[in-house]
């Protein structure tokens, strides 16, 4: 009898500890792991995501990979070894699946689930996992939006913007990063939509205004999408290209409000865009930003797609509610902003503050 009690108390102990481990488990910190602090849609993305689970009431902490994989790797080691209830995940490396499904499995070996967010993960990868999602933008429509906006903005005085009188705009293009799908969607579309509508109107397409340039874009070596990479590009072309030689760069295309912004400075130290009497370089860039709609509002920059930070945001709340709750991950998001079982779309709009 007292062997049997014994095994009884035993086994209870037992169903007390793994109780108690999973309680642990579910009321620890969702661990929000970001590429850098320093990319200014991140930012924003980040202070409403903080408001939003500050709101609720929710134990978070913030991760600055400062754009190394390997460090949001030990990251998320250390966030699992803290019994992480969640990862939240702007995952570093968009160049290959590798990182990612990494993620994958060192979550789904301990039932944690993930939402990956904002850089594009492969479907593979977030559905090998049921606790897994994806949260981004149908990022193709940033390019088509942004090509569209300009395409209609140049045909409204097309022959003011052809500054060099040679019947054609020359552009130059900054690419946030190679291997990401974001950069080169935006990289490409944008060009192809805007030439499709300045044909139709019988107007030859735009043209980059370095021909030994075979890419036909600058792109950030360092992958930061940077305002610094943008400036240092744009300096250097405008020492060889301005008004005055008859060769100016005519149209500024970027794919984010950083390097849009970037280039803003350059022309500026140059003497351009910079108001009233001054030559006016059209600039477009994606994401919004307050500093980007500071600039559209004063007219150093032409126009921008919104890519909606706190929309971004509180998406993620809803779907750290329904991990929460049991529910369904996708429960409570608008159908027509959901891609099958695994991913959710953002909408982007265009801004050119009218």
């Amino acid at each position: 009898m007292k062997k049997i009690f014994a095994l009884i108390t035993s086994l209870l102990f037992a169903v007390f500890c793994l109780t108690a481990c999973s309680a642990d488990s579910a009321g620890g910190e969702i661990s929000v792991l970001y590429y850098t602090f320093s990319d200014t849609y991140i930012s924003s993305v980040r202070a409403a995501l903080d408001q939003t689970l500050n709101d609720a009431g929710l134990n978070y902490n913030d991760y600055d990979a400062n754009s190394s994989q390997t460090t949001q790797t030990e990251q998320v080691h250390t966030a699992i070894a803290k019994g992480a209830s969640m990862l939240i995940v702007n995952v570093v490396d968009t160049g290959s699946d590798d990182a990612a499904q990494n993620i994958v499995n060192l979550a789904k070996a301990q039932n944690i689930p993930v939402i990956f967010f904002n850089r594009s993960v492969d479907e593979s990868v977030v559905t090998s996992y049921d606790k897994c999602v994806f949260i981004g933008t149908d990022y193709e429509m940033a390019g088509h939006m942004q090509g569209e906006m300009i395409g209609n903005y140049l045909l409204k005085n097309y022959d003011a913007y052809d500054l060099n009188g040679d019947g054609k705009i020359s552009y130059v293009m900054f690419k946030g990063q190679e291997g990401n799908l974001e950069a080169i969607a935006r990289t490409q579309y944008v060009v192809e939509d805007c030439n499709r509508i300045l044909q139709s109107a019988g107007k030859p397409e735009i043209e980059f205004y370095d021909s030994a340039n075979t890419n036909k874009y600058l792109v950030d070596q360092d992958g930061n999408w940077s305002s610094a990479a943008a400036t240092n590009y744009m300096s250097t072309i405008l020492a060889r290209h301005s008004t005055s030689s008859n060769n100016m760069v005519e149209l500024v295309i970027a794919n984010n409000d950083e390097m849009a912004l970037g280039a803003v400075s350059a022309l500026q130290s140059a003497g351009y865009n910079k108001g009233s009497g001054s030559v006016t370089i059209p600039v477009f860039g994606v994401d919004a930003t307050d500093a980007a709609k500071a600039k559209i509002a004063d007219g150093s920059m032409a126009g921008t797609i919104k890519q909606d930070g706190e929309g971004m945001a509180q998406t993620i709340k809803t779907v750290i509610d329904n991990f929460n709750s049991s529910a369904l991950p996708l429960t409570n998001i608008d159908e027509d902003n959901i891609v099958g079982s695994w991913r959710v779309n953002v909408p982007y709009s265009e801004y050119t503050g009218e």
